[in-house]
């Protein structure tokens, strides 16, 4: 007969961001608890509030299941010496399976003798091993960032209070940090006390009676539910950050939504502001009207039941009146200063110790804007407003308003550079070159904020490589990663006609002649474009077929827009069932031309038509094929060579490539090889697999 399974660990209220973490890991360390201890059981609930981690598993067999399976072991050659007795390798493998040699047998696999023993485990019953299974799940468990207390060495992301530990009605005994199991829990801080839970079946309802609505989903149920009926009650937009939402989720056990309001004079500071003094300070969601403005509003949720609301309402109110003050004074504090004035002050904060200033950087990104933008052929009007943009892009770091909310940054930098007077390309510039900040972010929209953005990317990425700062396995502490897949990103969506060495080269100069590169310009290069690589890889792997992947990124990324769009086209070209003859084609011409020791092909060597309709063909295409490559029209030029499919079949049918007069040989496979050039500026398609 099953049982049901209940674990809960009470705990002092756990940060919001780590719960639904802590809360998936528990129930996957109980699967696998169950899973390697071989327990049947039906499904496995999870269960998270601040001050409690729970599972709930359905169906847990009463018994171990018995286990009886056949170990292989060395083969017979290995296994018995020259004298026919049991060799080392055969008496450690029956030490390893707690066996005798005694039990062996042997059996054949695949034409060769192999030892085998059979292993016989009856199952112990479940109530006698599930203790030391949970205490091994509680000591495996790991956090990002955890808590001694008391005189205990265990670690936990907070101090456990209160354990349930039920296997049926039987409790389960364990005890950890000096706290005992039972079954009894407790309910919400305020409203609820001591709830005895009789079974593991009755633990949702019992919390529920206790004010504590165990169940993630149905708690974030009530909380949508109610900010939609006060938003259409009030015919407001309630802006609603998904973030904001998963954390306020875990803030409380029982939830109340709220609004409340504050003088309408903050209106008069940008509402990015206010809206992130309300988010990120209070955890509060703003009210919009249609027209997406910001209304003197704003939505809470209570930790607990709607009893004097009014009451709870003017005391966020007067916390956020104060916190709105100080955003105020910040402001207005900030515009009594100019622009020069805030750059003077960049100089004084480092950057990196190797790397200098702030003002260094600054310096350091003008130099590579200005030459970006005469890369990219840009026109004067832009090439000024660039160069001006990353003169000034980082003057909002000293700010007060940026010191106080640093998620700001670059927000302020536009609203203070257009209230000085910048040119409004200049003054978007500013906020757009910190875009992307983070994956899924858009990109500058603007040709100023691009080309400052990635100016300021590669500097950093480019000084941190010109150091030693290499990002290896997951640590990346400058955020090396995210910059570099920004500007991919932005390239990709500009469709920039730039290479990656152009920016690199760029970048390297730079530093070179403002401070000096302590490693060599060669090592740094190969380590940029393996760096970089990666990055184009993942773009291109979130699109593609792995081994289009492969083939194209063989044929080059250097050019970024180009890579990607030979990615696409070859995609939907192998997707074609009859495209498989024409890589199949290019395979030949591959193998072939890796012989070829002459580069220059002479017509007049030719003795077959085959072959001069091959070169013909091959001539008639080549100079048109990489014009439109270089156009990044990739569709057209994949279906330019692939024209020569069935020339080149024909010449394979009536040539034979490898005659005996070398000169003619050499001609040939010179022919192949010009070709193959050809074929793989555009992939390697000997990598496509098919099935």
């Amino acid at each position: 007969m099953a049982k049901d399974l209940l674990f809960e660990i009470g705990l002092e209220e756990m940060p919001a961001r780590f719960i639904r973490a802590a809360v998936e890991q528990l129930q996957d360390r109980m699967a696998k608890w169950l899973d390697d201890s071989v327990i049947k059981y039906g499904s496995i609930e999870s269960y998270a509030t601040p001050r409690r981690l729970a599972v709930l598993v359905r169906d847990v067999a009463e018994k171990q299941e018995d286990v009886h399976e056949e170990v292989k072991g060395p083969s017979r050659k290995i296994a018995l010496d020259e004298q026919g007795q049991w060799s080392k390798a055969a008496l450690g493998f029956a030490r390893s399976q707690g066996a005798s040699p005694e039990q062996f047998t042997f059996k054949e696999l695949g034409g060769t003798e192999y030892v085998y023993v059979s292993k016989n485990s009856i199952g112990l019953e479940t109530a006698t091993i599930v203790s030391e299974g949970l205490l091994s799940i509680l000591n495996a468990m790991n956090f990002p960032k955890n808590m001694r207390w008391a005189s205990y060495d265990f670690k936990f992301v907070r101090p456990i209070r209160w354990m349930v530990a039920l296997f049926g009605s039987e409790i389960i005994d364990i005890e950890i940090a000096g706290v005992k199991s039972g079954n009894v829990t407790r309910g919400h801080r305020f409203l609820g006390s001591e709830i005895v839970i009789d079974e593991p079946a009755a633990y949702v309802e019992a919390l529920r009676a206790g004010h504590v609505i165990a169940d993630i989903n149905e708690r974030k149920q009530l909380i949508t539910e109610q900010i939609d009926a006060l938003a259409k009650e009030k015919g407001w937009n309630i802006a609603v950050k998904e973030d904001l939402l998963e954390e306020v989720l875990f803030l409380v056990e029982t939830p109340t939504v709220l609004y409340g309001t504050f003088e309408e004079s903050f209106l008069q500071i940008p509402q990015e502001v206010l809206i992130t003094s309300m988010r990120e300070h209070q955890r509060y969601f703003p009210v919009l009207n249609a027209q997406a403005a910001l209304l003197p509003y704003f939505v809470t949720v209570r930790n607990g039941n709607a009893t004097s609301l009014d009451v709870i309402a003017k005391g966020n109110e007067k916390v956020l009146r104060a916190r709105l003050s100080d955003a105020k004074f910040f402001y207005e504090e900030d515009q009594k200063h100019l622009i020069k004035d805030f750059l003077s002050k960049l100089e004084s904060i480092v950057f990196h110790e190797e790397l200098g200033s702030v003002g260094d950087k600054v310096r350091r990104i003008r130099r590579n804007s200005d030459k970006l933008a005469e890369l990219l052929g840009s026109d004067s009007g832009t090439a000024e407003a660039v160069s001006r943009t990353a003169e000034i892009c980082k003057f909002d770091l000293v700010t007060q308003m940026v010191y106080e909310f640093p998620e700001l940054q670059g927000v302020m930098g536009e609203d203070y550079a257009r209230k000085a007077g910048e040119s409004e390309a200049v003054a978007r510039g500013v906020f757009e070159h910190y875009q992307p900040r983070f994956a899924g972010e858009t990109v500058p929209s603007s040709e100023v904020g691009s080309i400052v953005s990635i100016a300021d990317k590669i500097d950093t990425i480019t000084g941190c490589f010109s150091i030693g700062i290499v990002p290896t396995g997951s640590q990346d502490p400058y955020g090396l990663r995210r910059q570099a897949a920004g500007i991919v990103q932005i390239m990709l969506e500009h469709k920039l006609p730039v290479k990656l060495y152009d920016i690199f080269k760029i970048a390297l100069d730079t530093h070179q002649e403002l401070r000096g590169l302590k490693r060599s310009e060669s090592e740094i290069l190969k380590d940029l474009f393996d760096f970089f690589g990666l990055r184009v890889r993942k773009t291109l792997s979130e699109r593609l077929r792995y081994d289009v992947v492969d083939a194209v990124m063989a044929a080059g990324y250097d050019d970024v827009v180009s890579v990607v769009a030979r990615g696409v086209a070859l995609m939907d070209a192998v997707d074609q069932p009859d495209y498989k003859s024409t890589v199949e084609s290019f395979g030949r011409v591959s193998n072939l031309a890796a012989k070829a020791s002459v580069e220059k092909v002479r017509s007049d060597l030719f003795n077959e038509p085959a072959e001069q309709a091959l070169y013909d063909a091959w001539k008639s295409i080549t100079v048109e094929y990489h014009q439109v490559l270089e156009q990044g029209n990739a569709t057209e030029a994949l279906e330019l060579i692939s024209s020569l499919k069935g020339t080149i079949t024909v010449f394979f049918e009536a040539v034979m490539v490898m005659a005996e007069d070398e000169v003619i040989r050499m001609n040939r496979l010179a022919l192949l090889a010009a070709i193959d050039n050809d074929l793989k500026t555009f992939a390697d398609f000997g990598k496509i697999v098919w099935a």
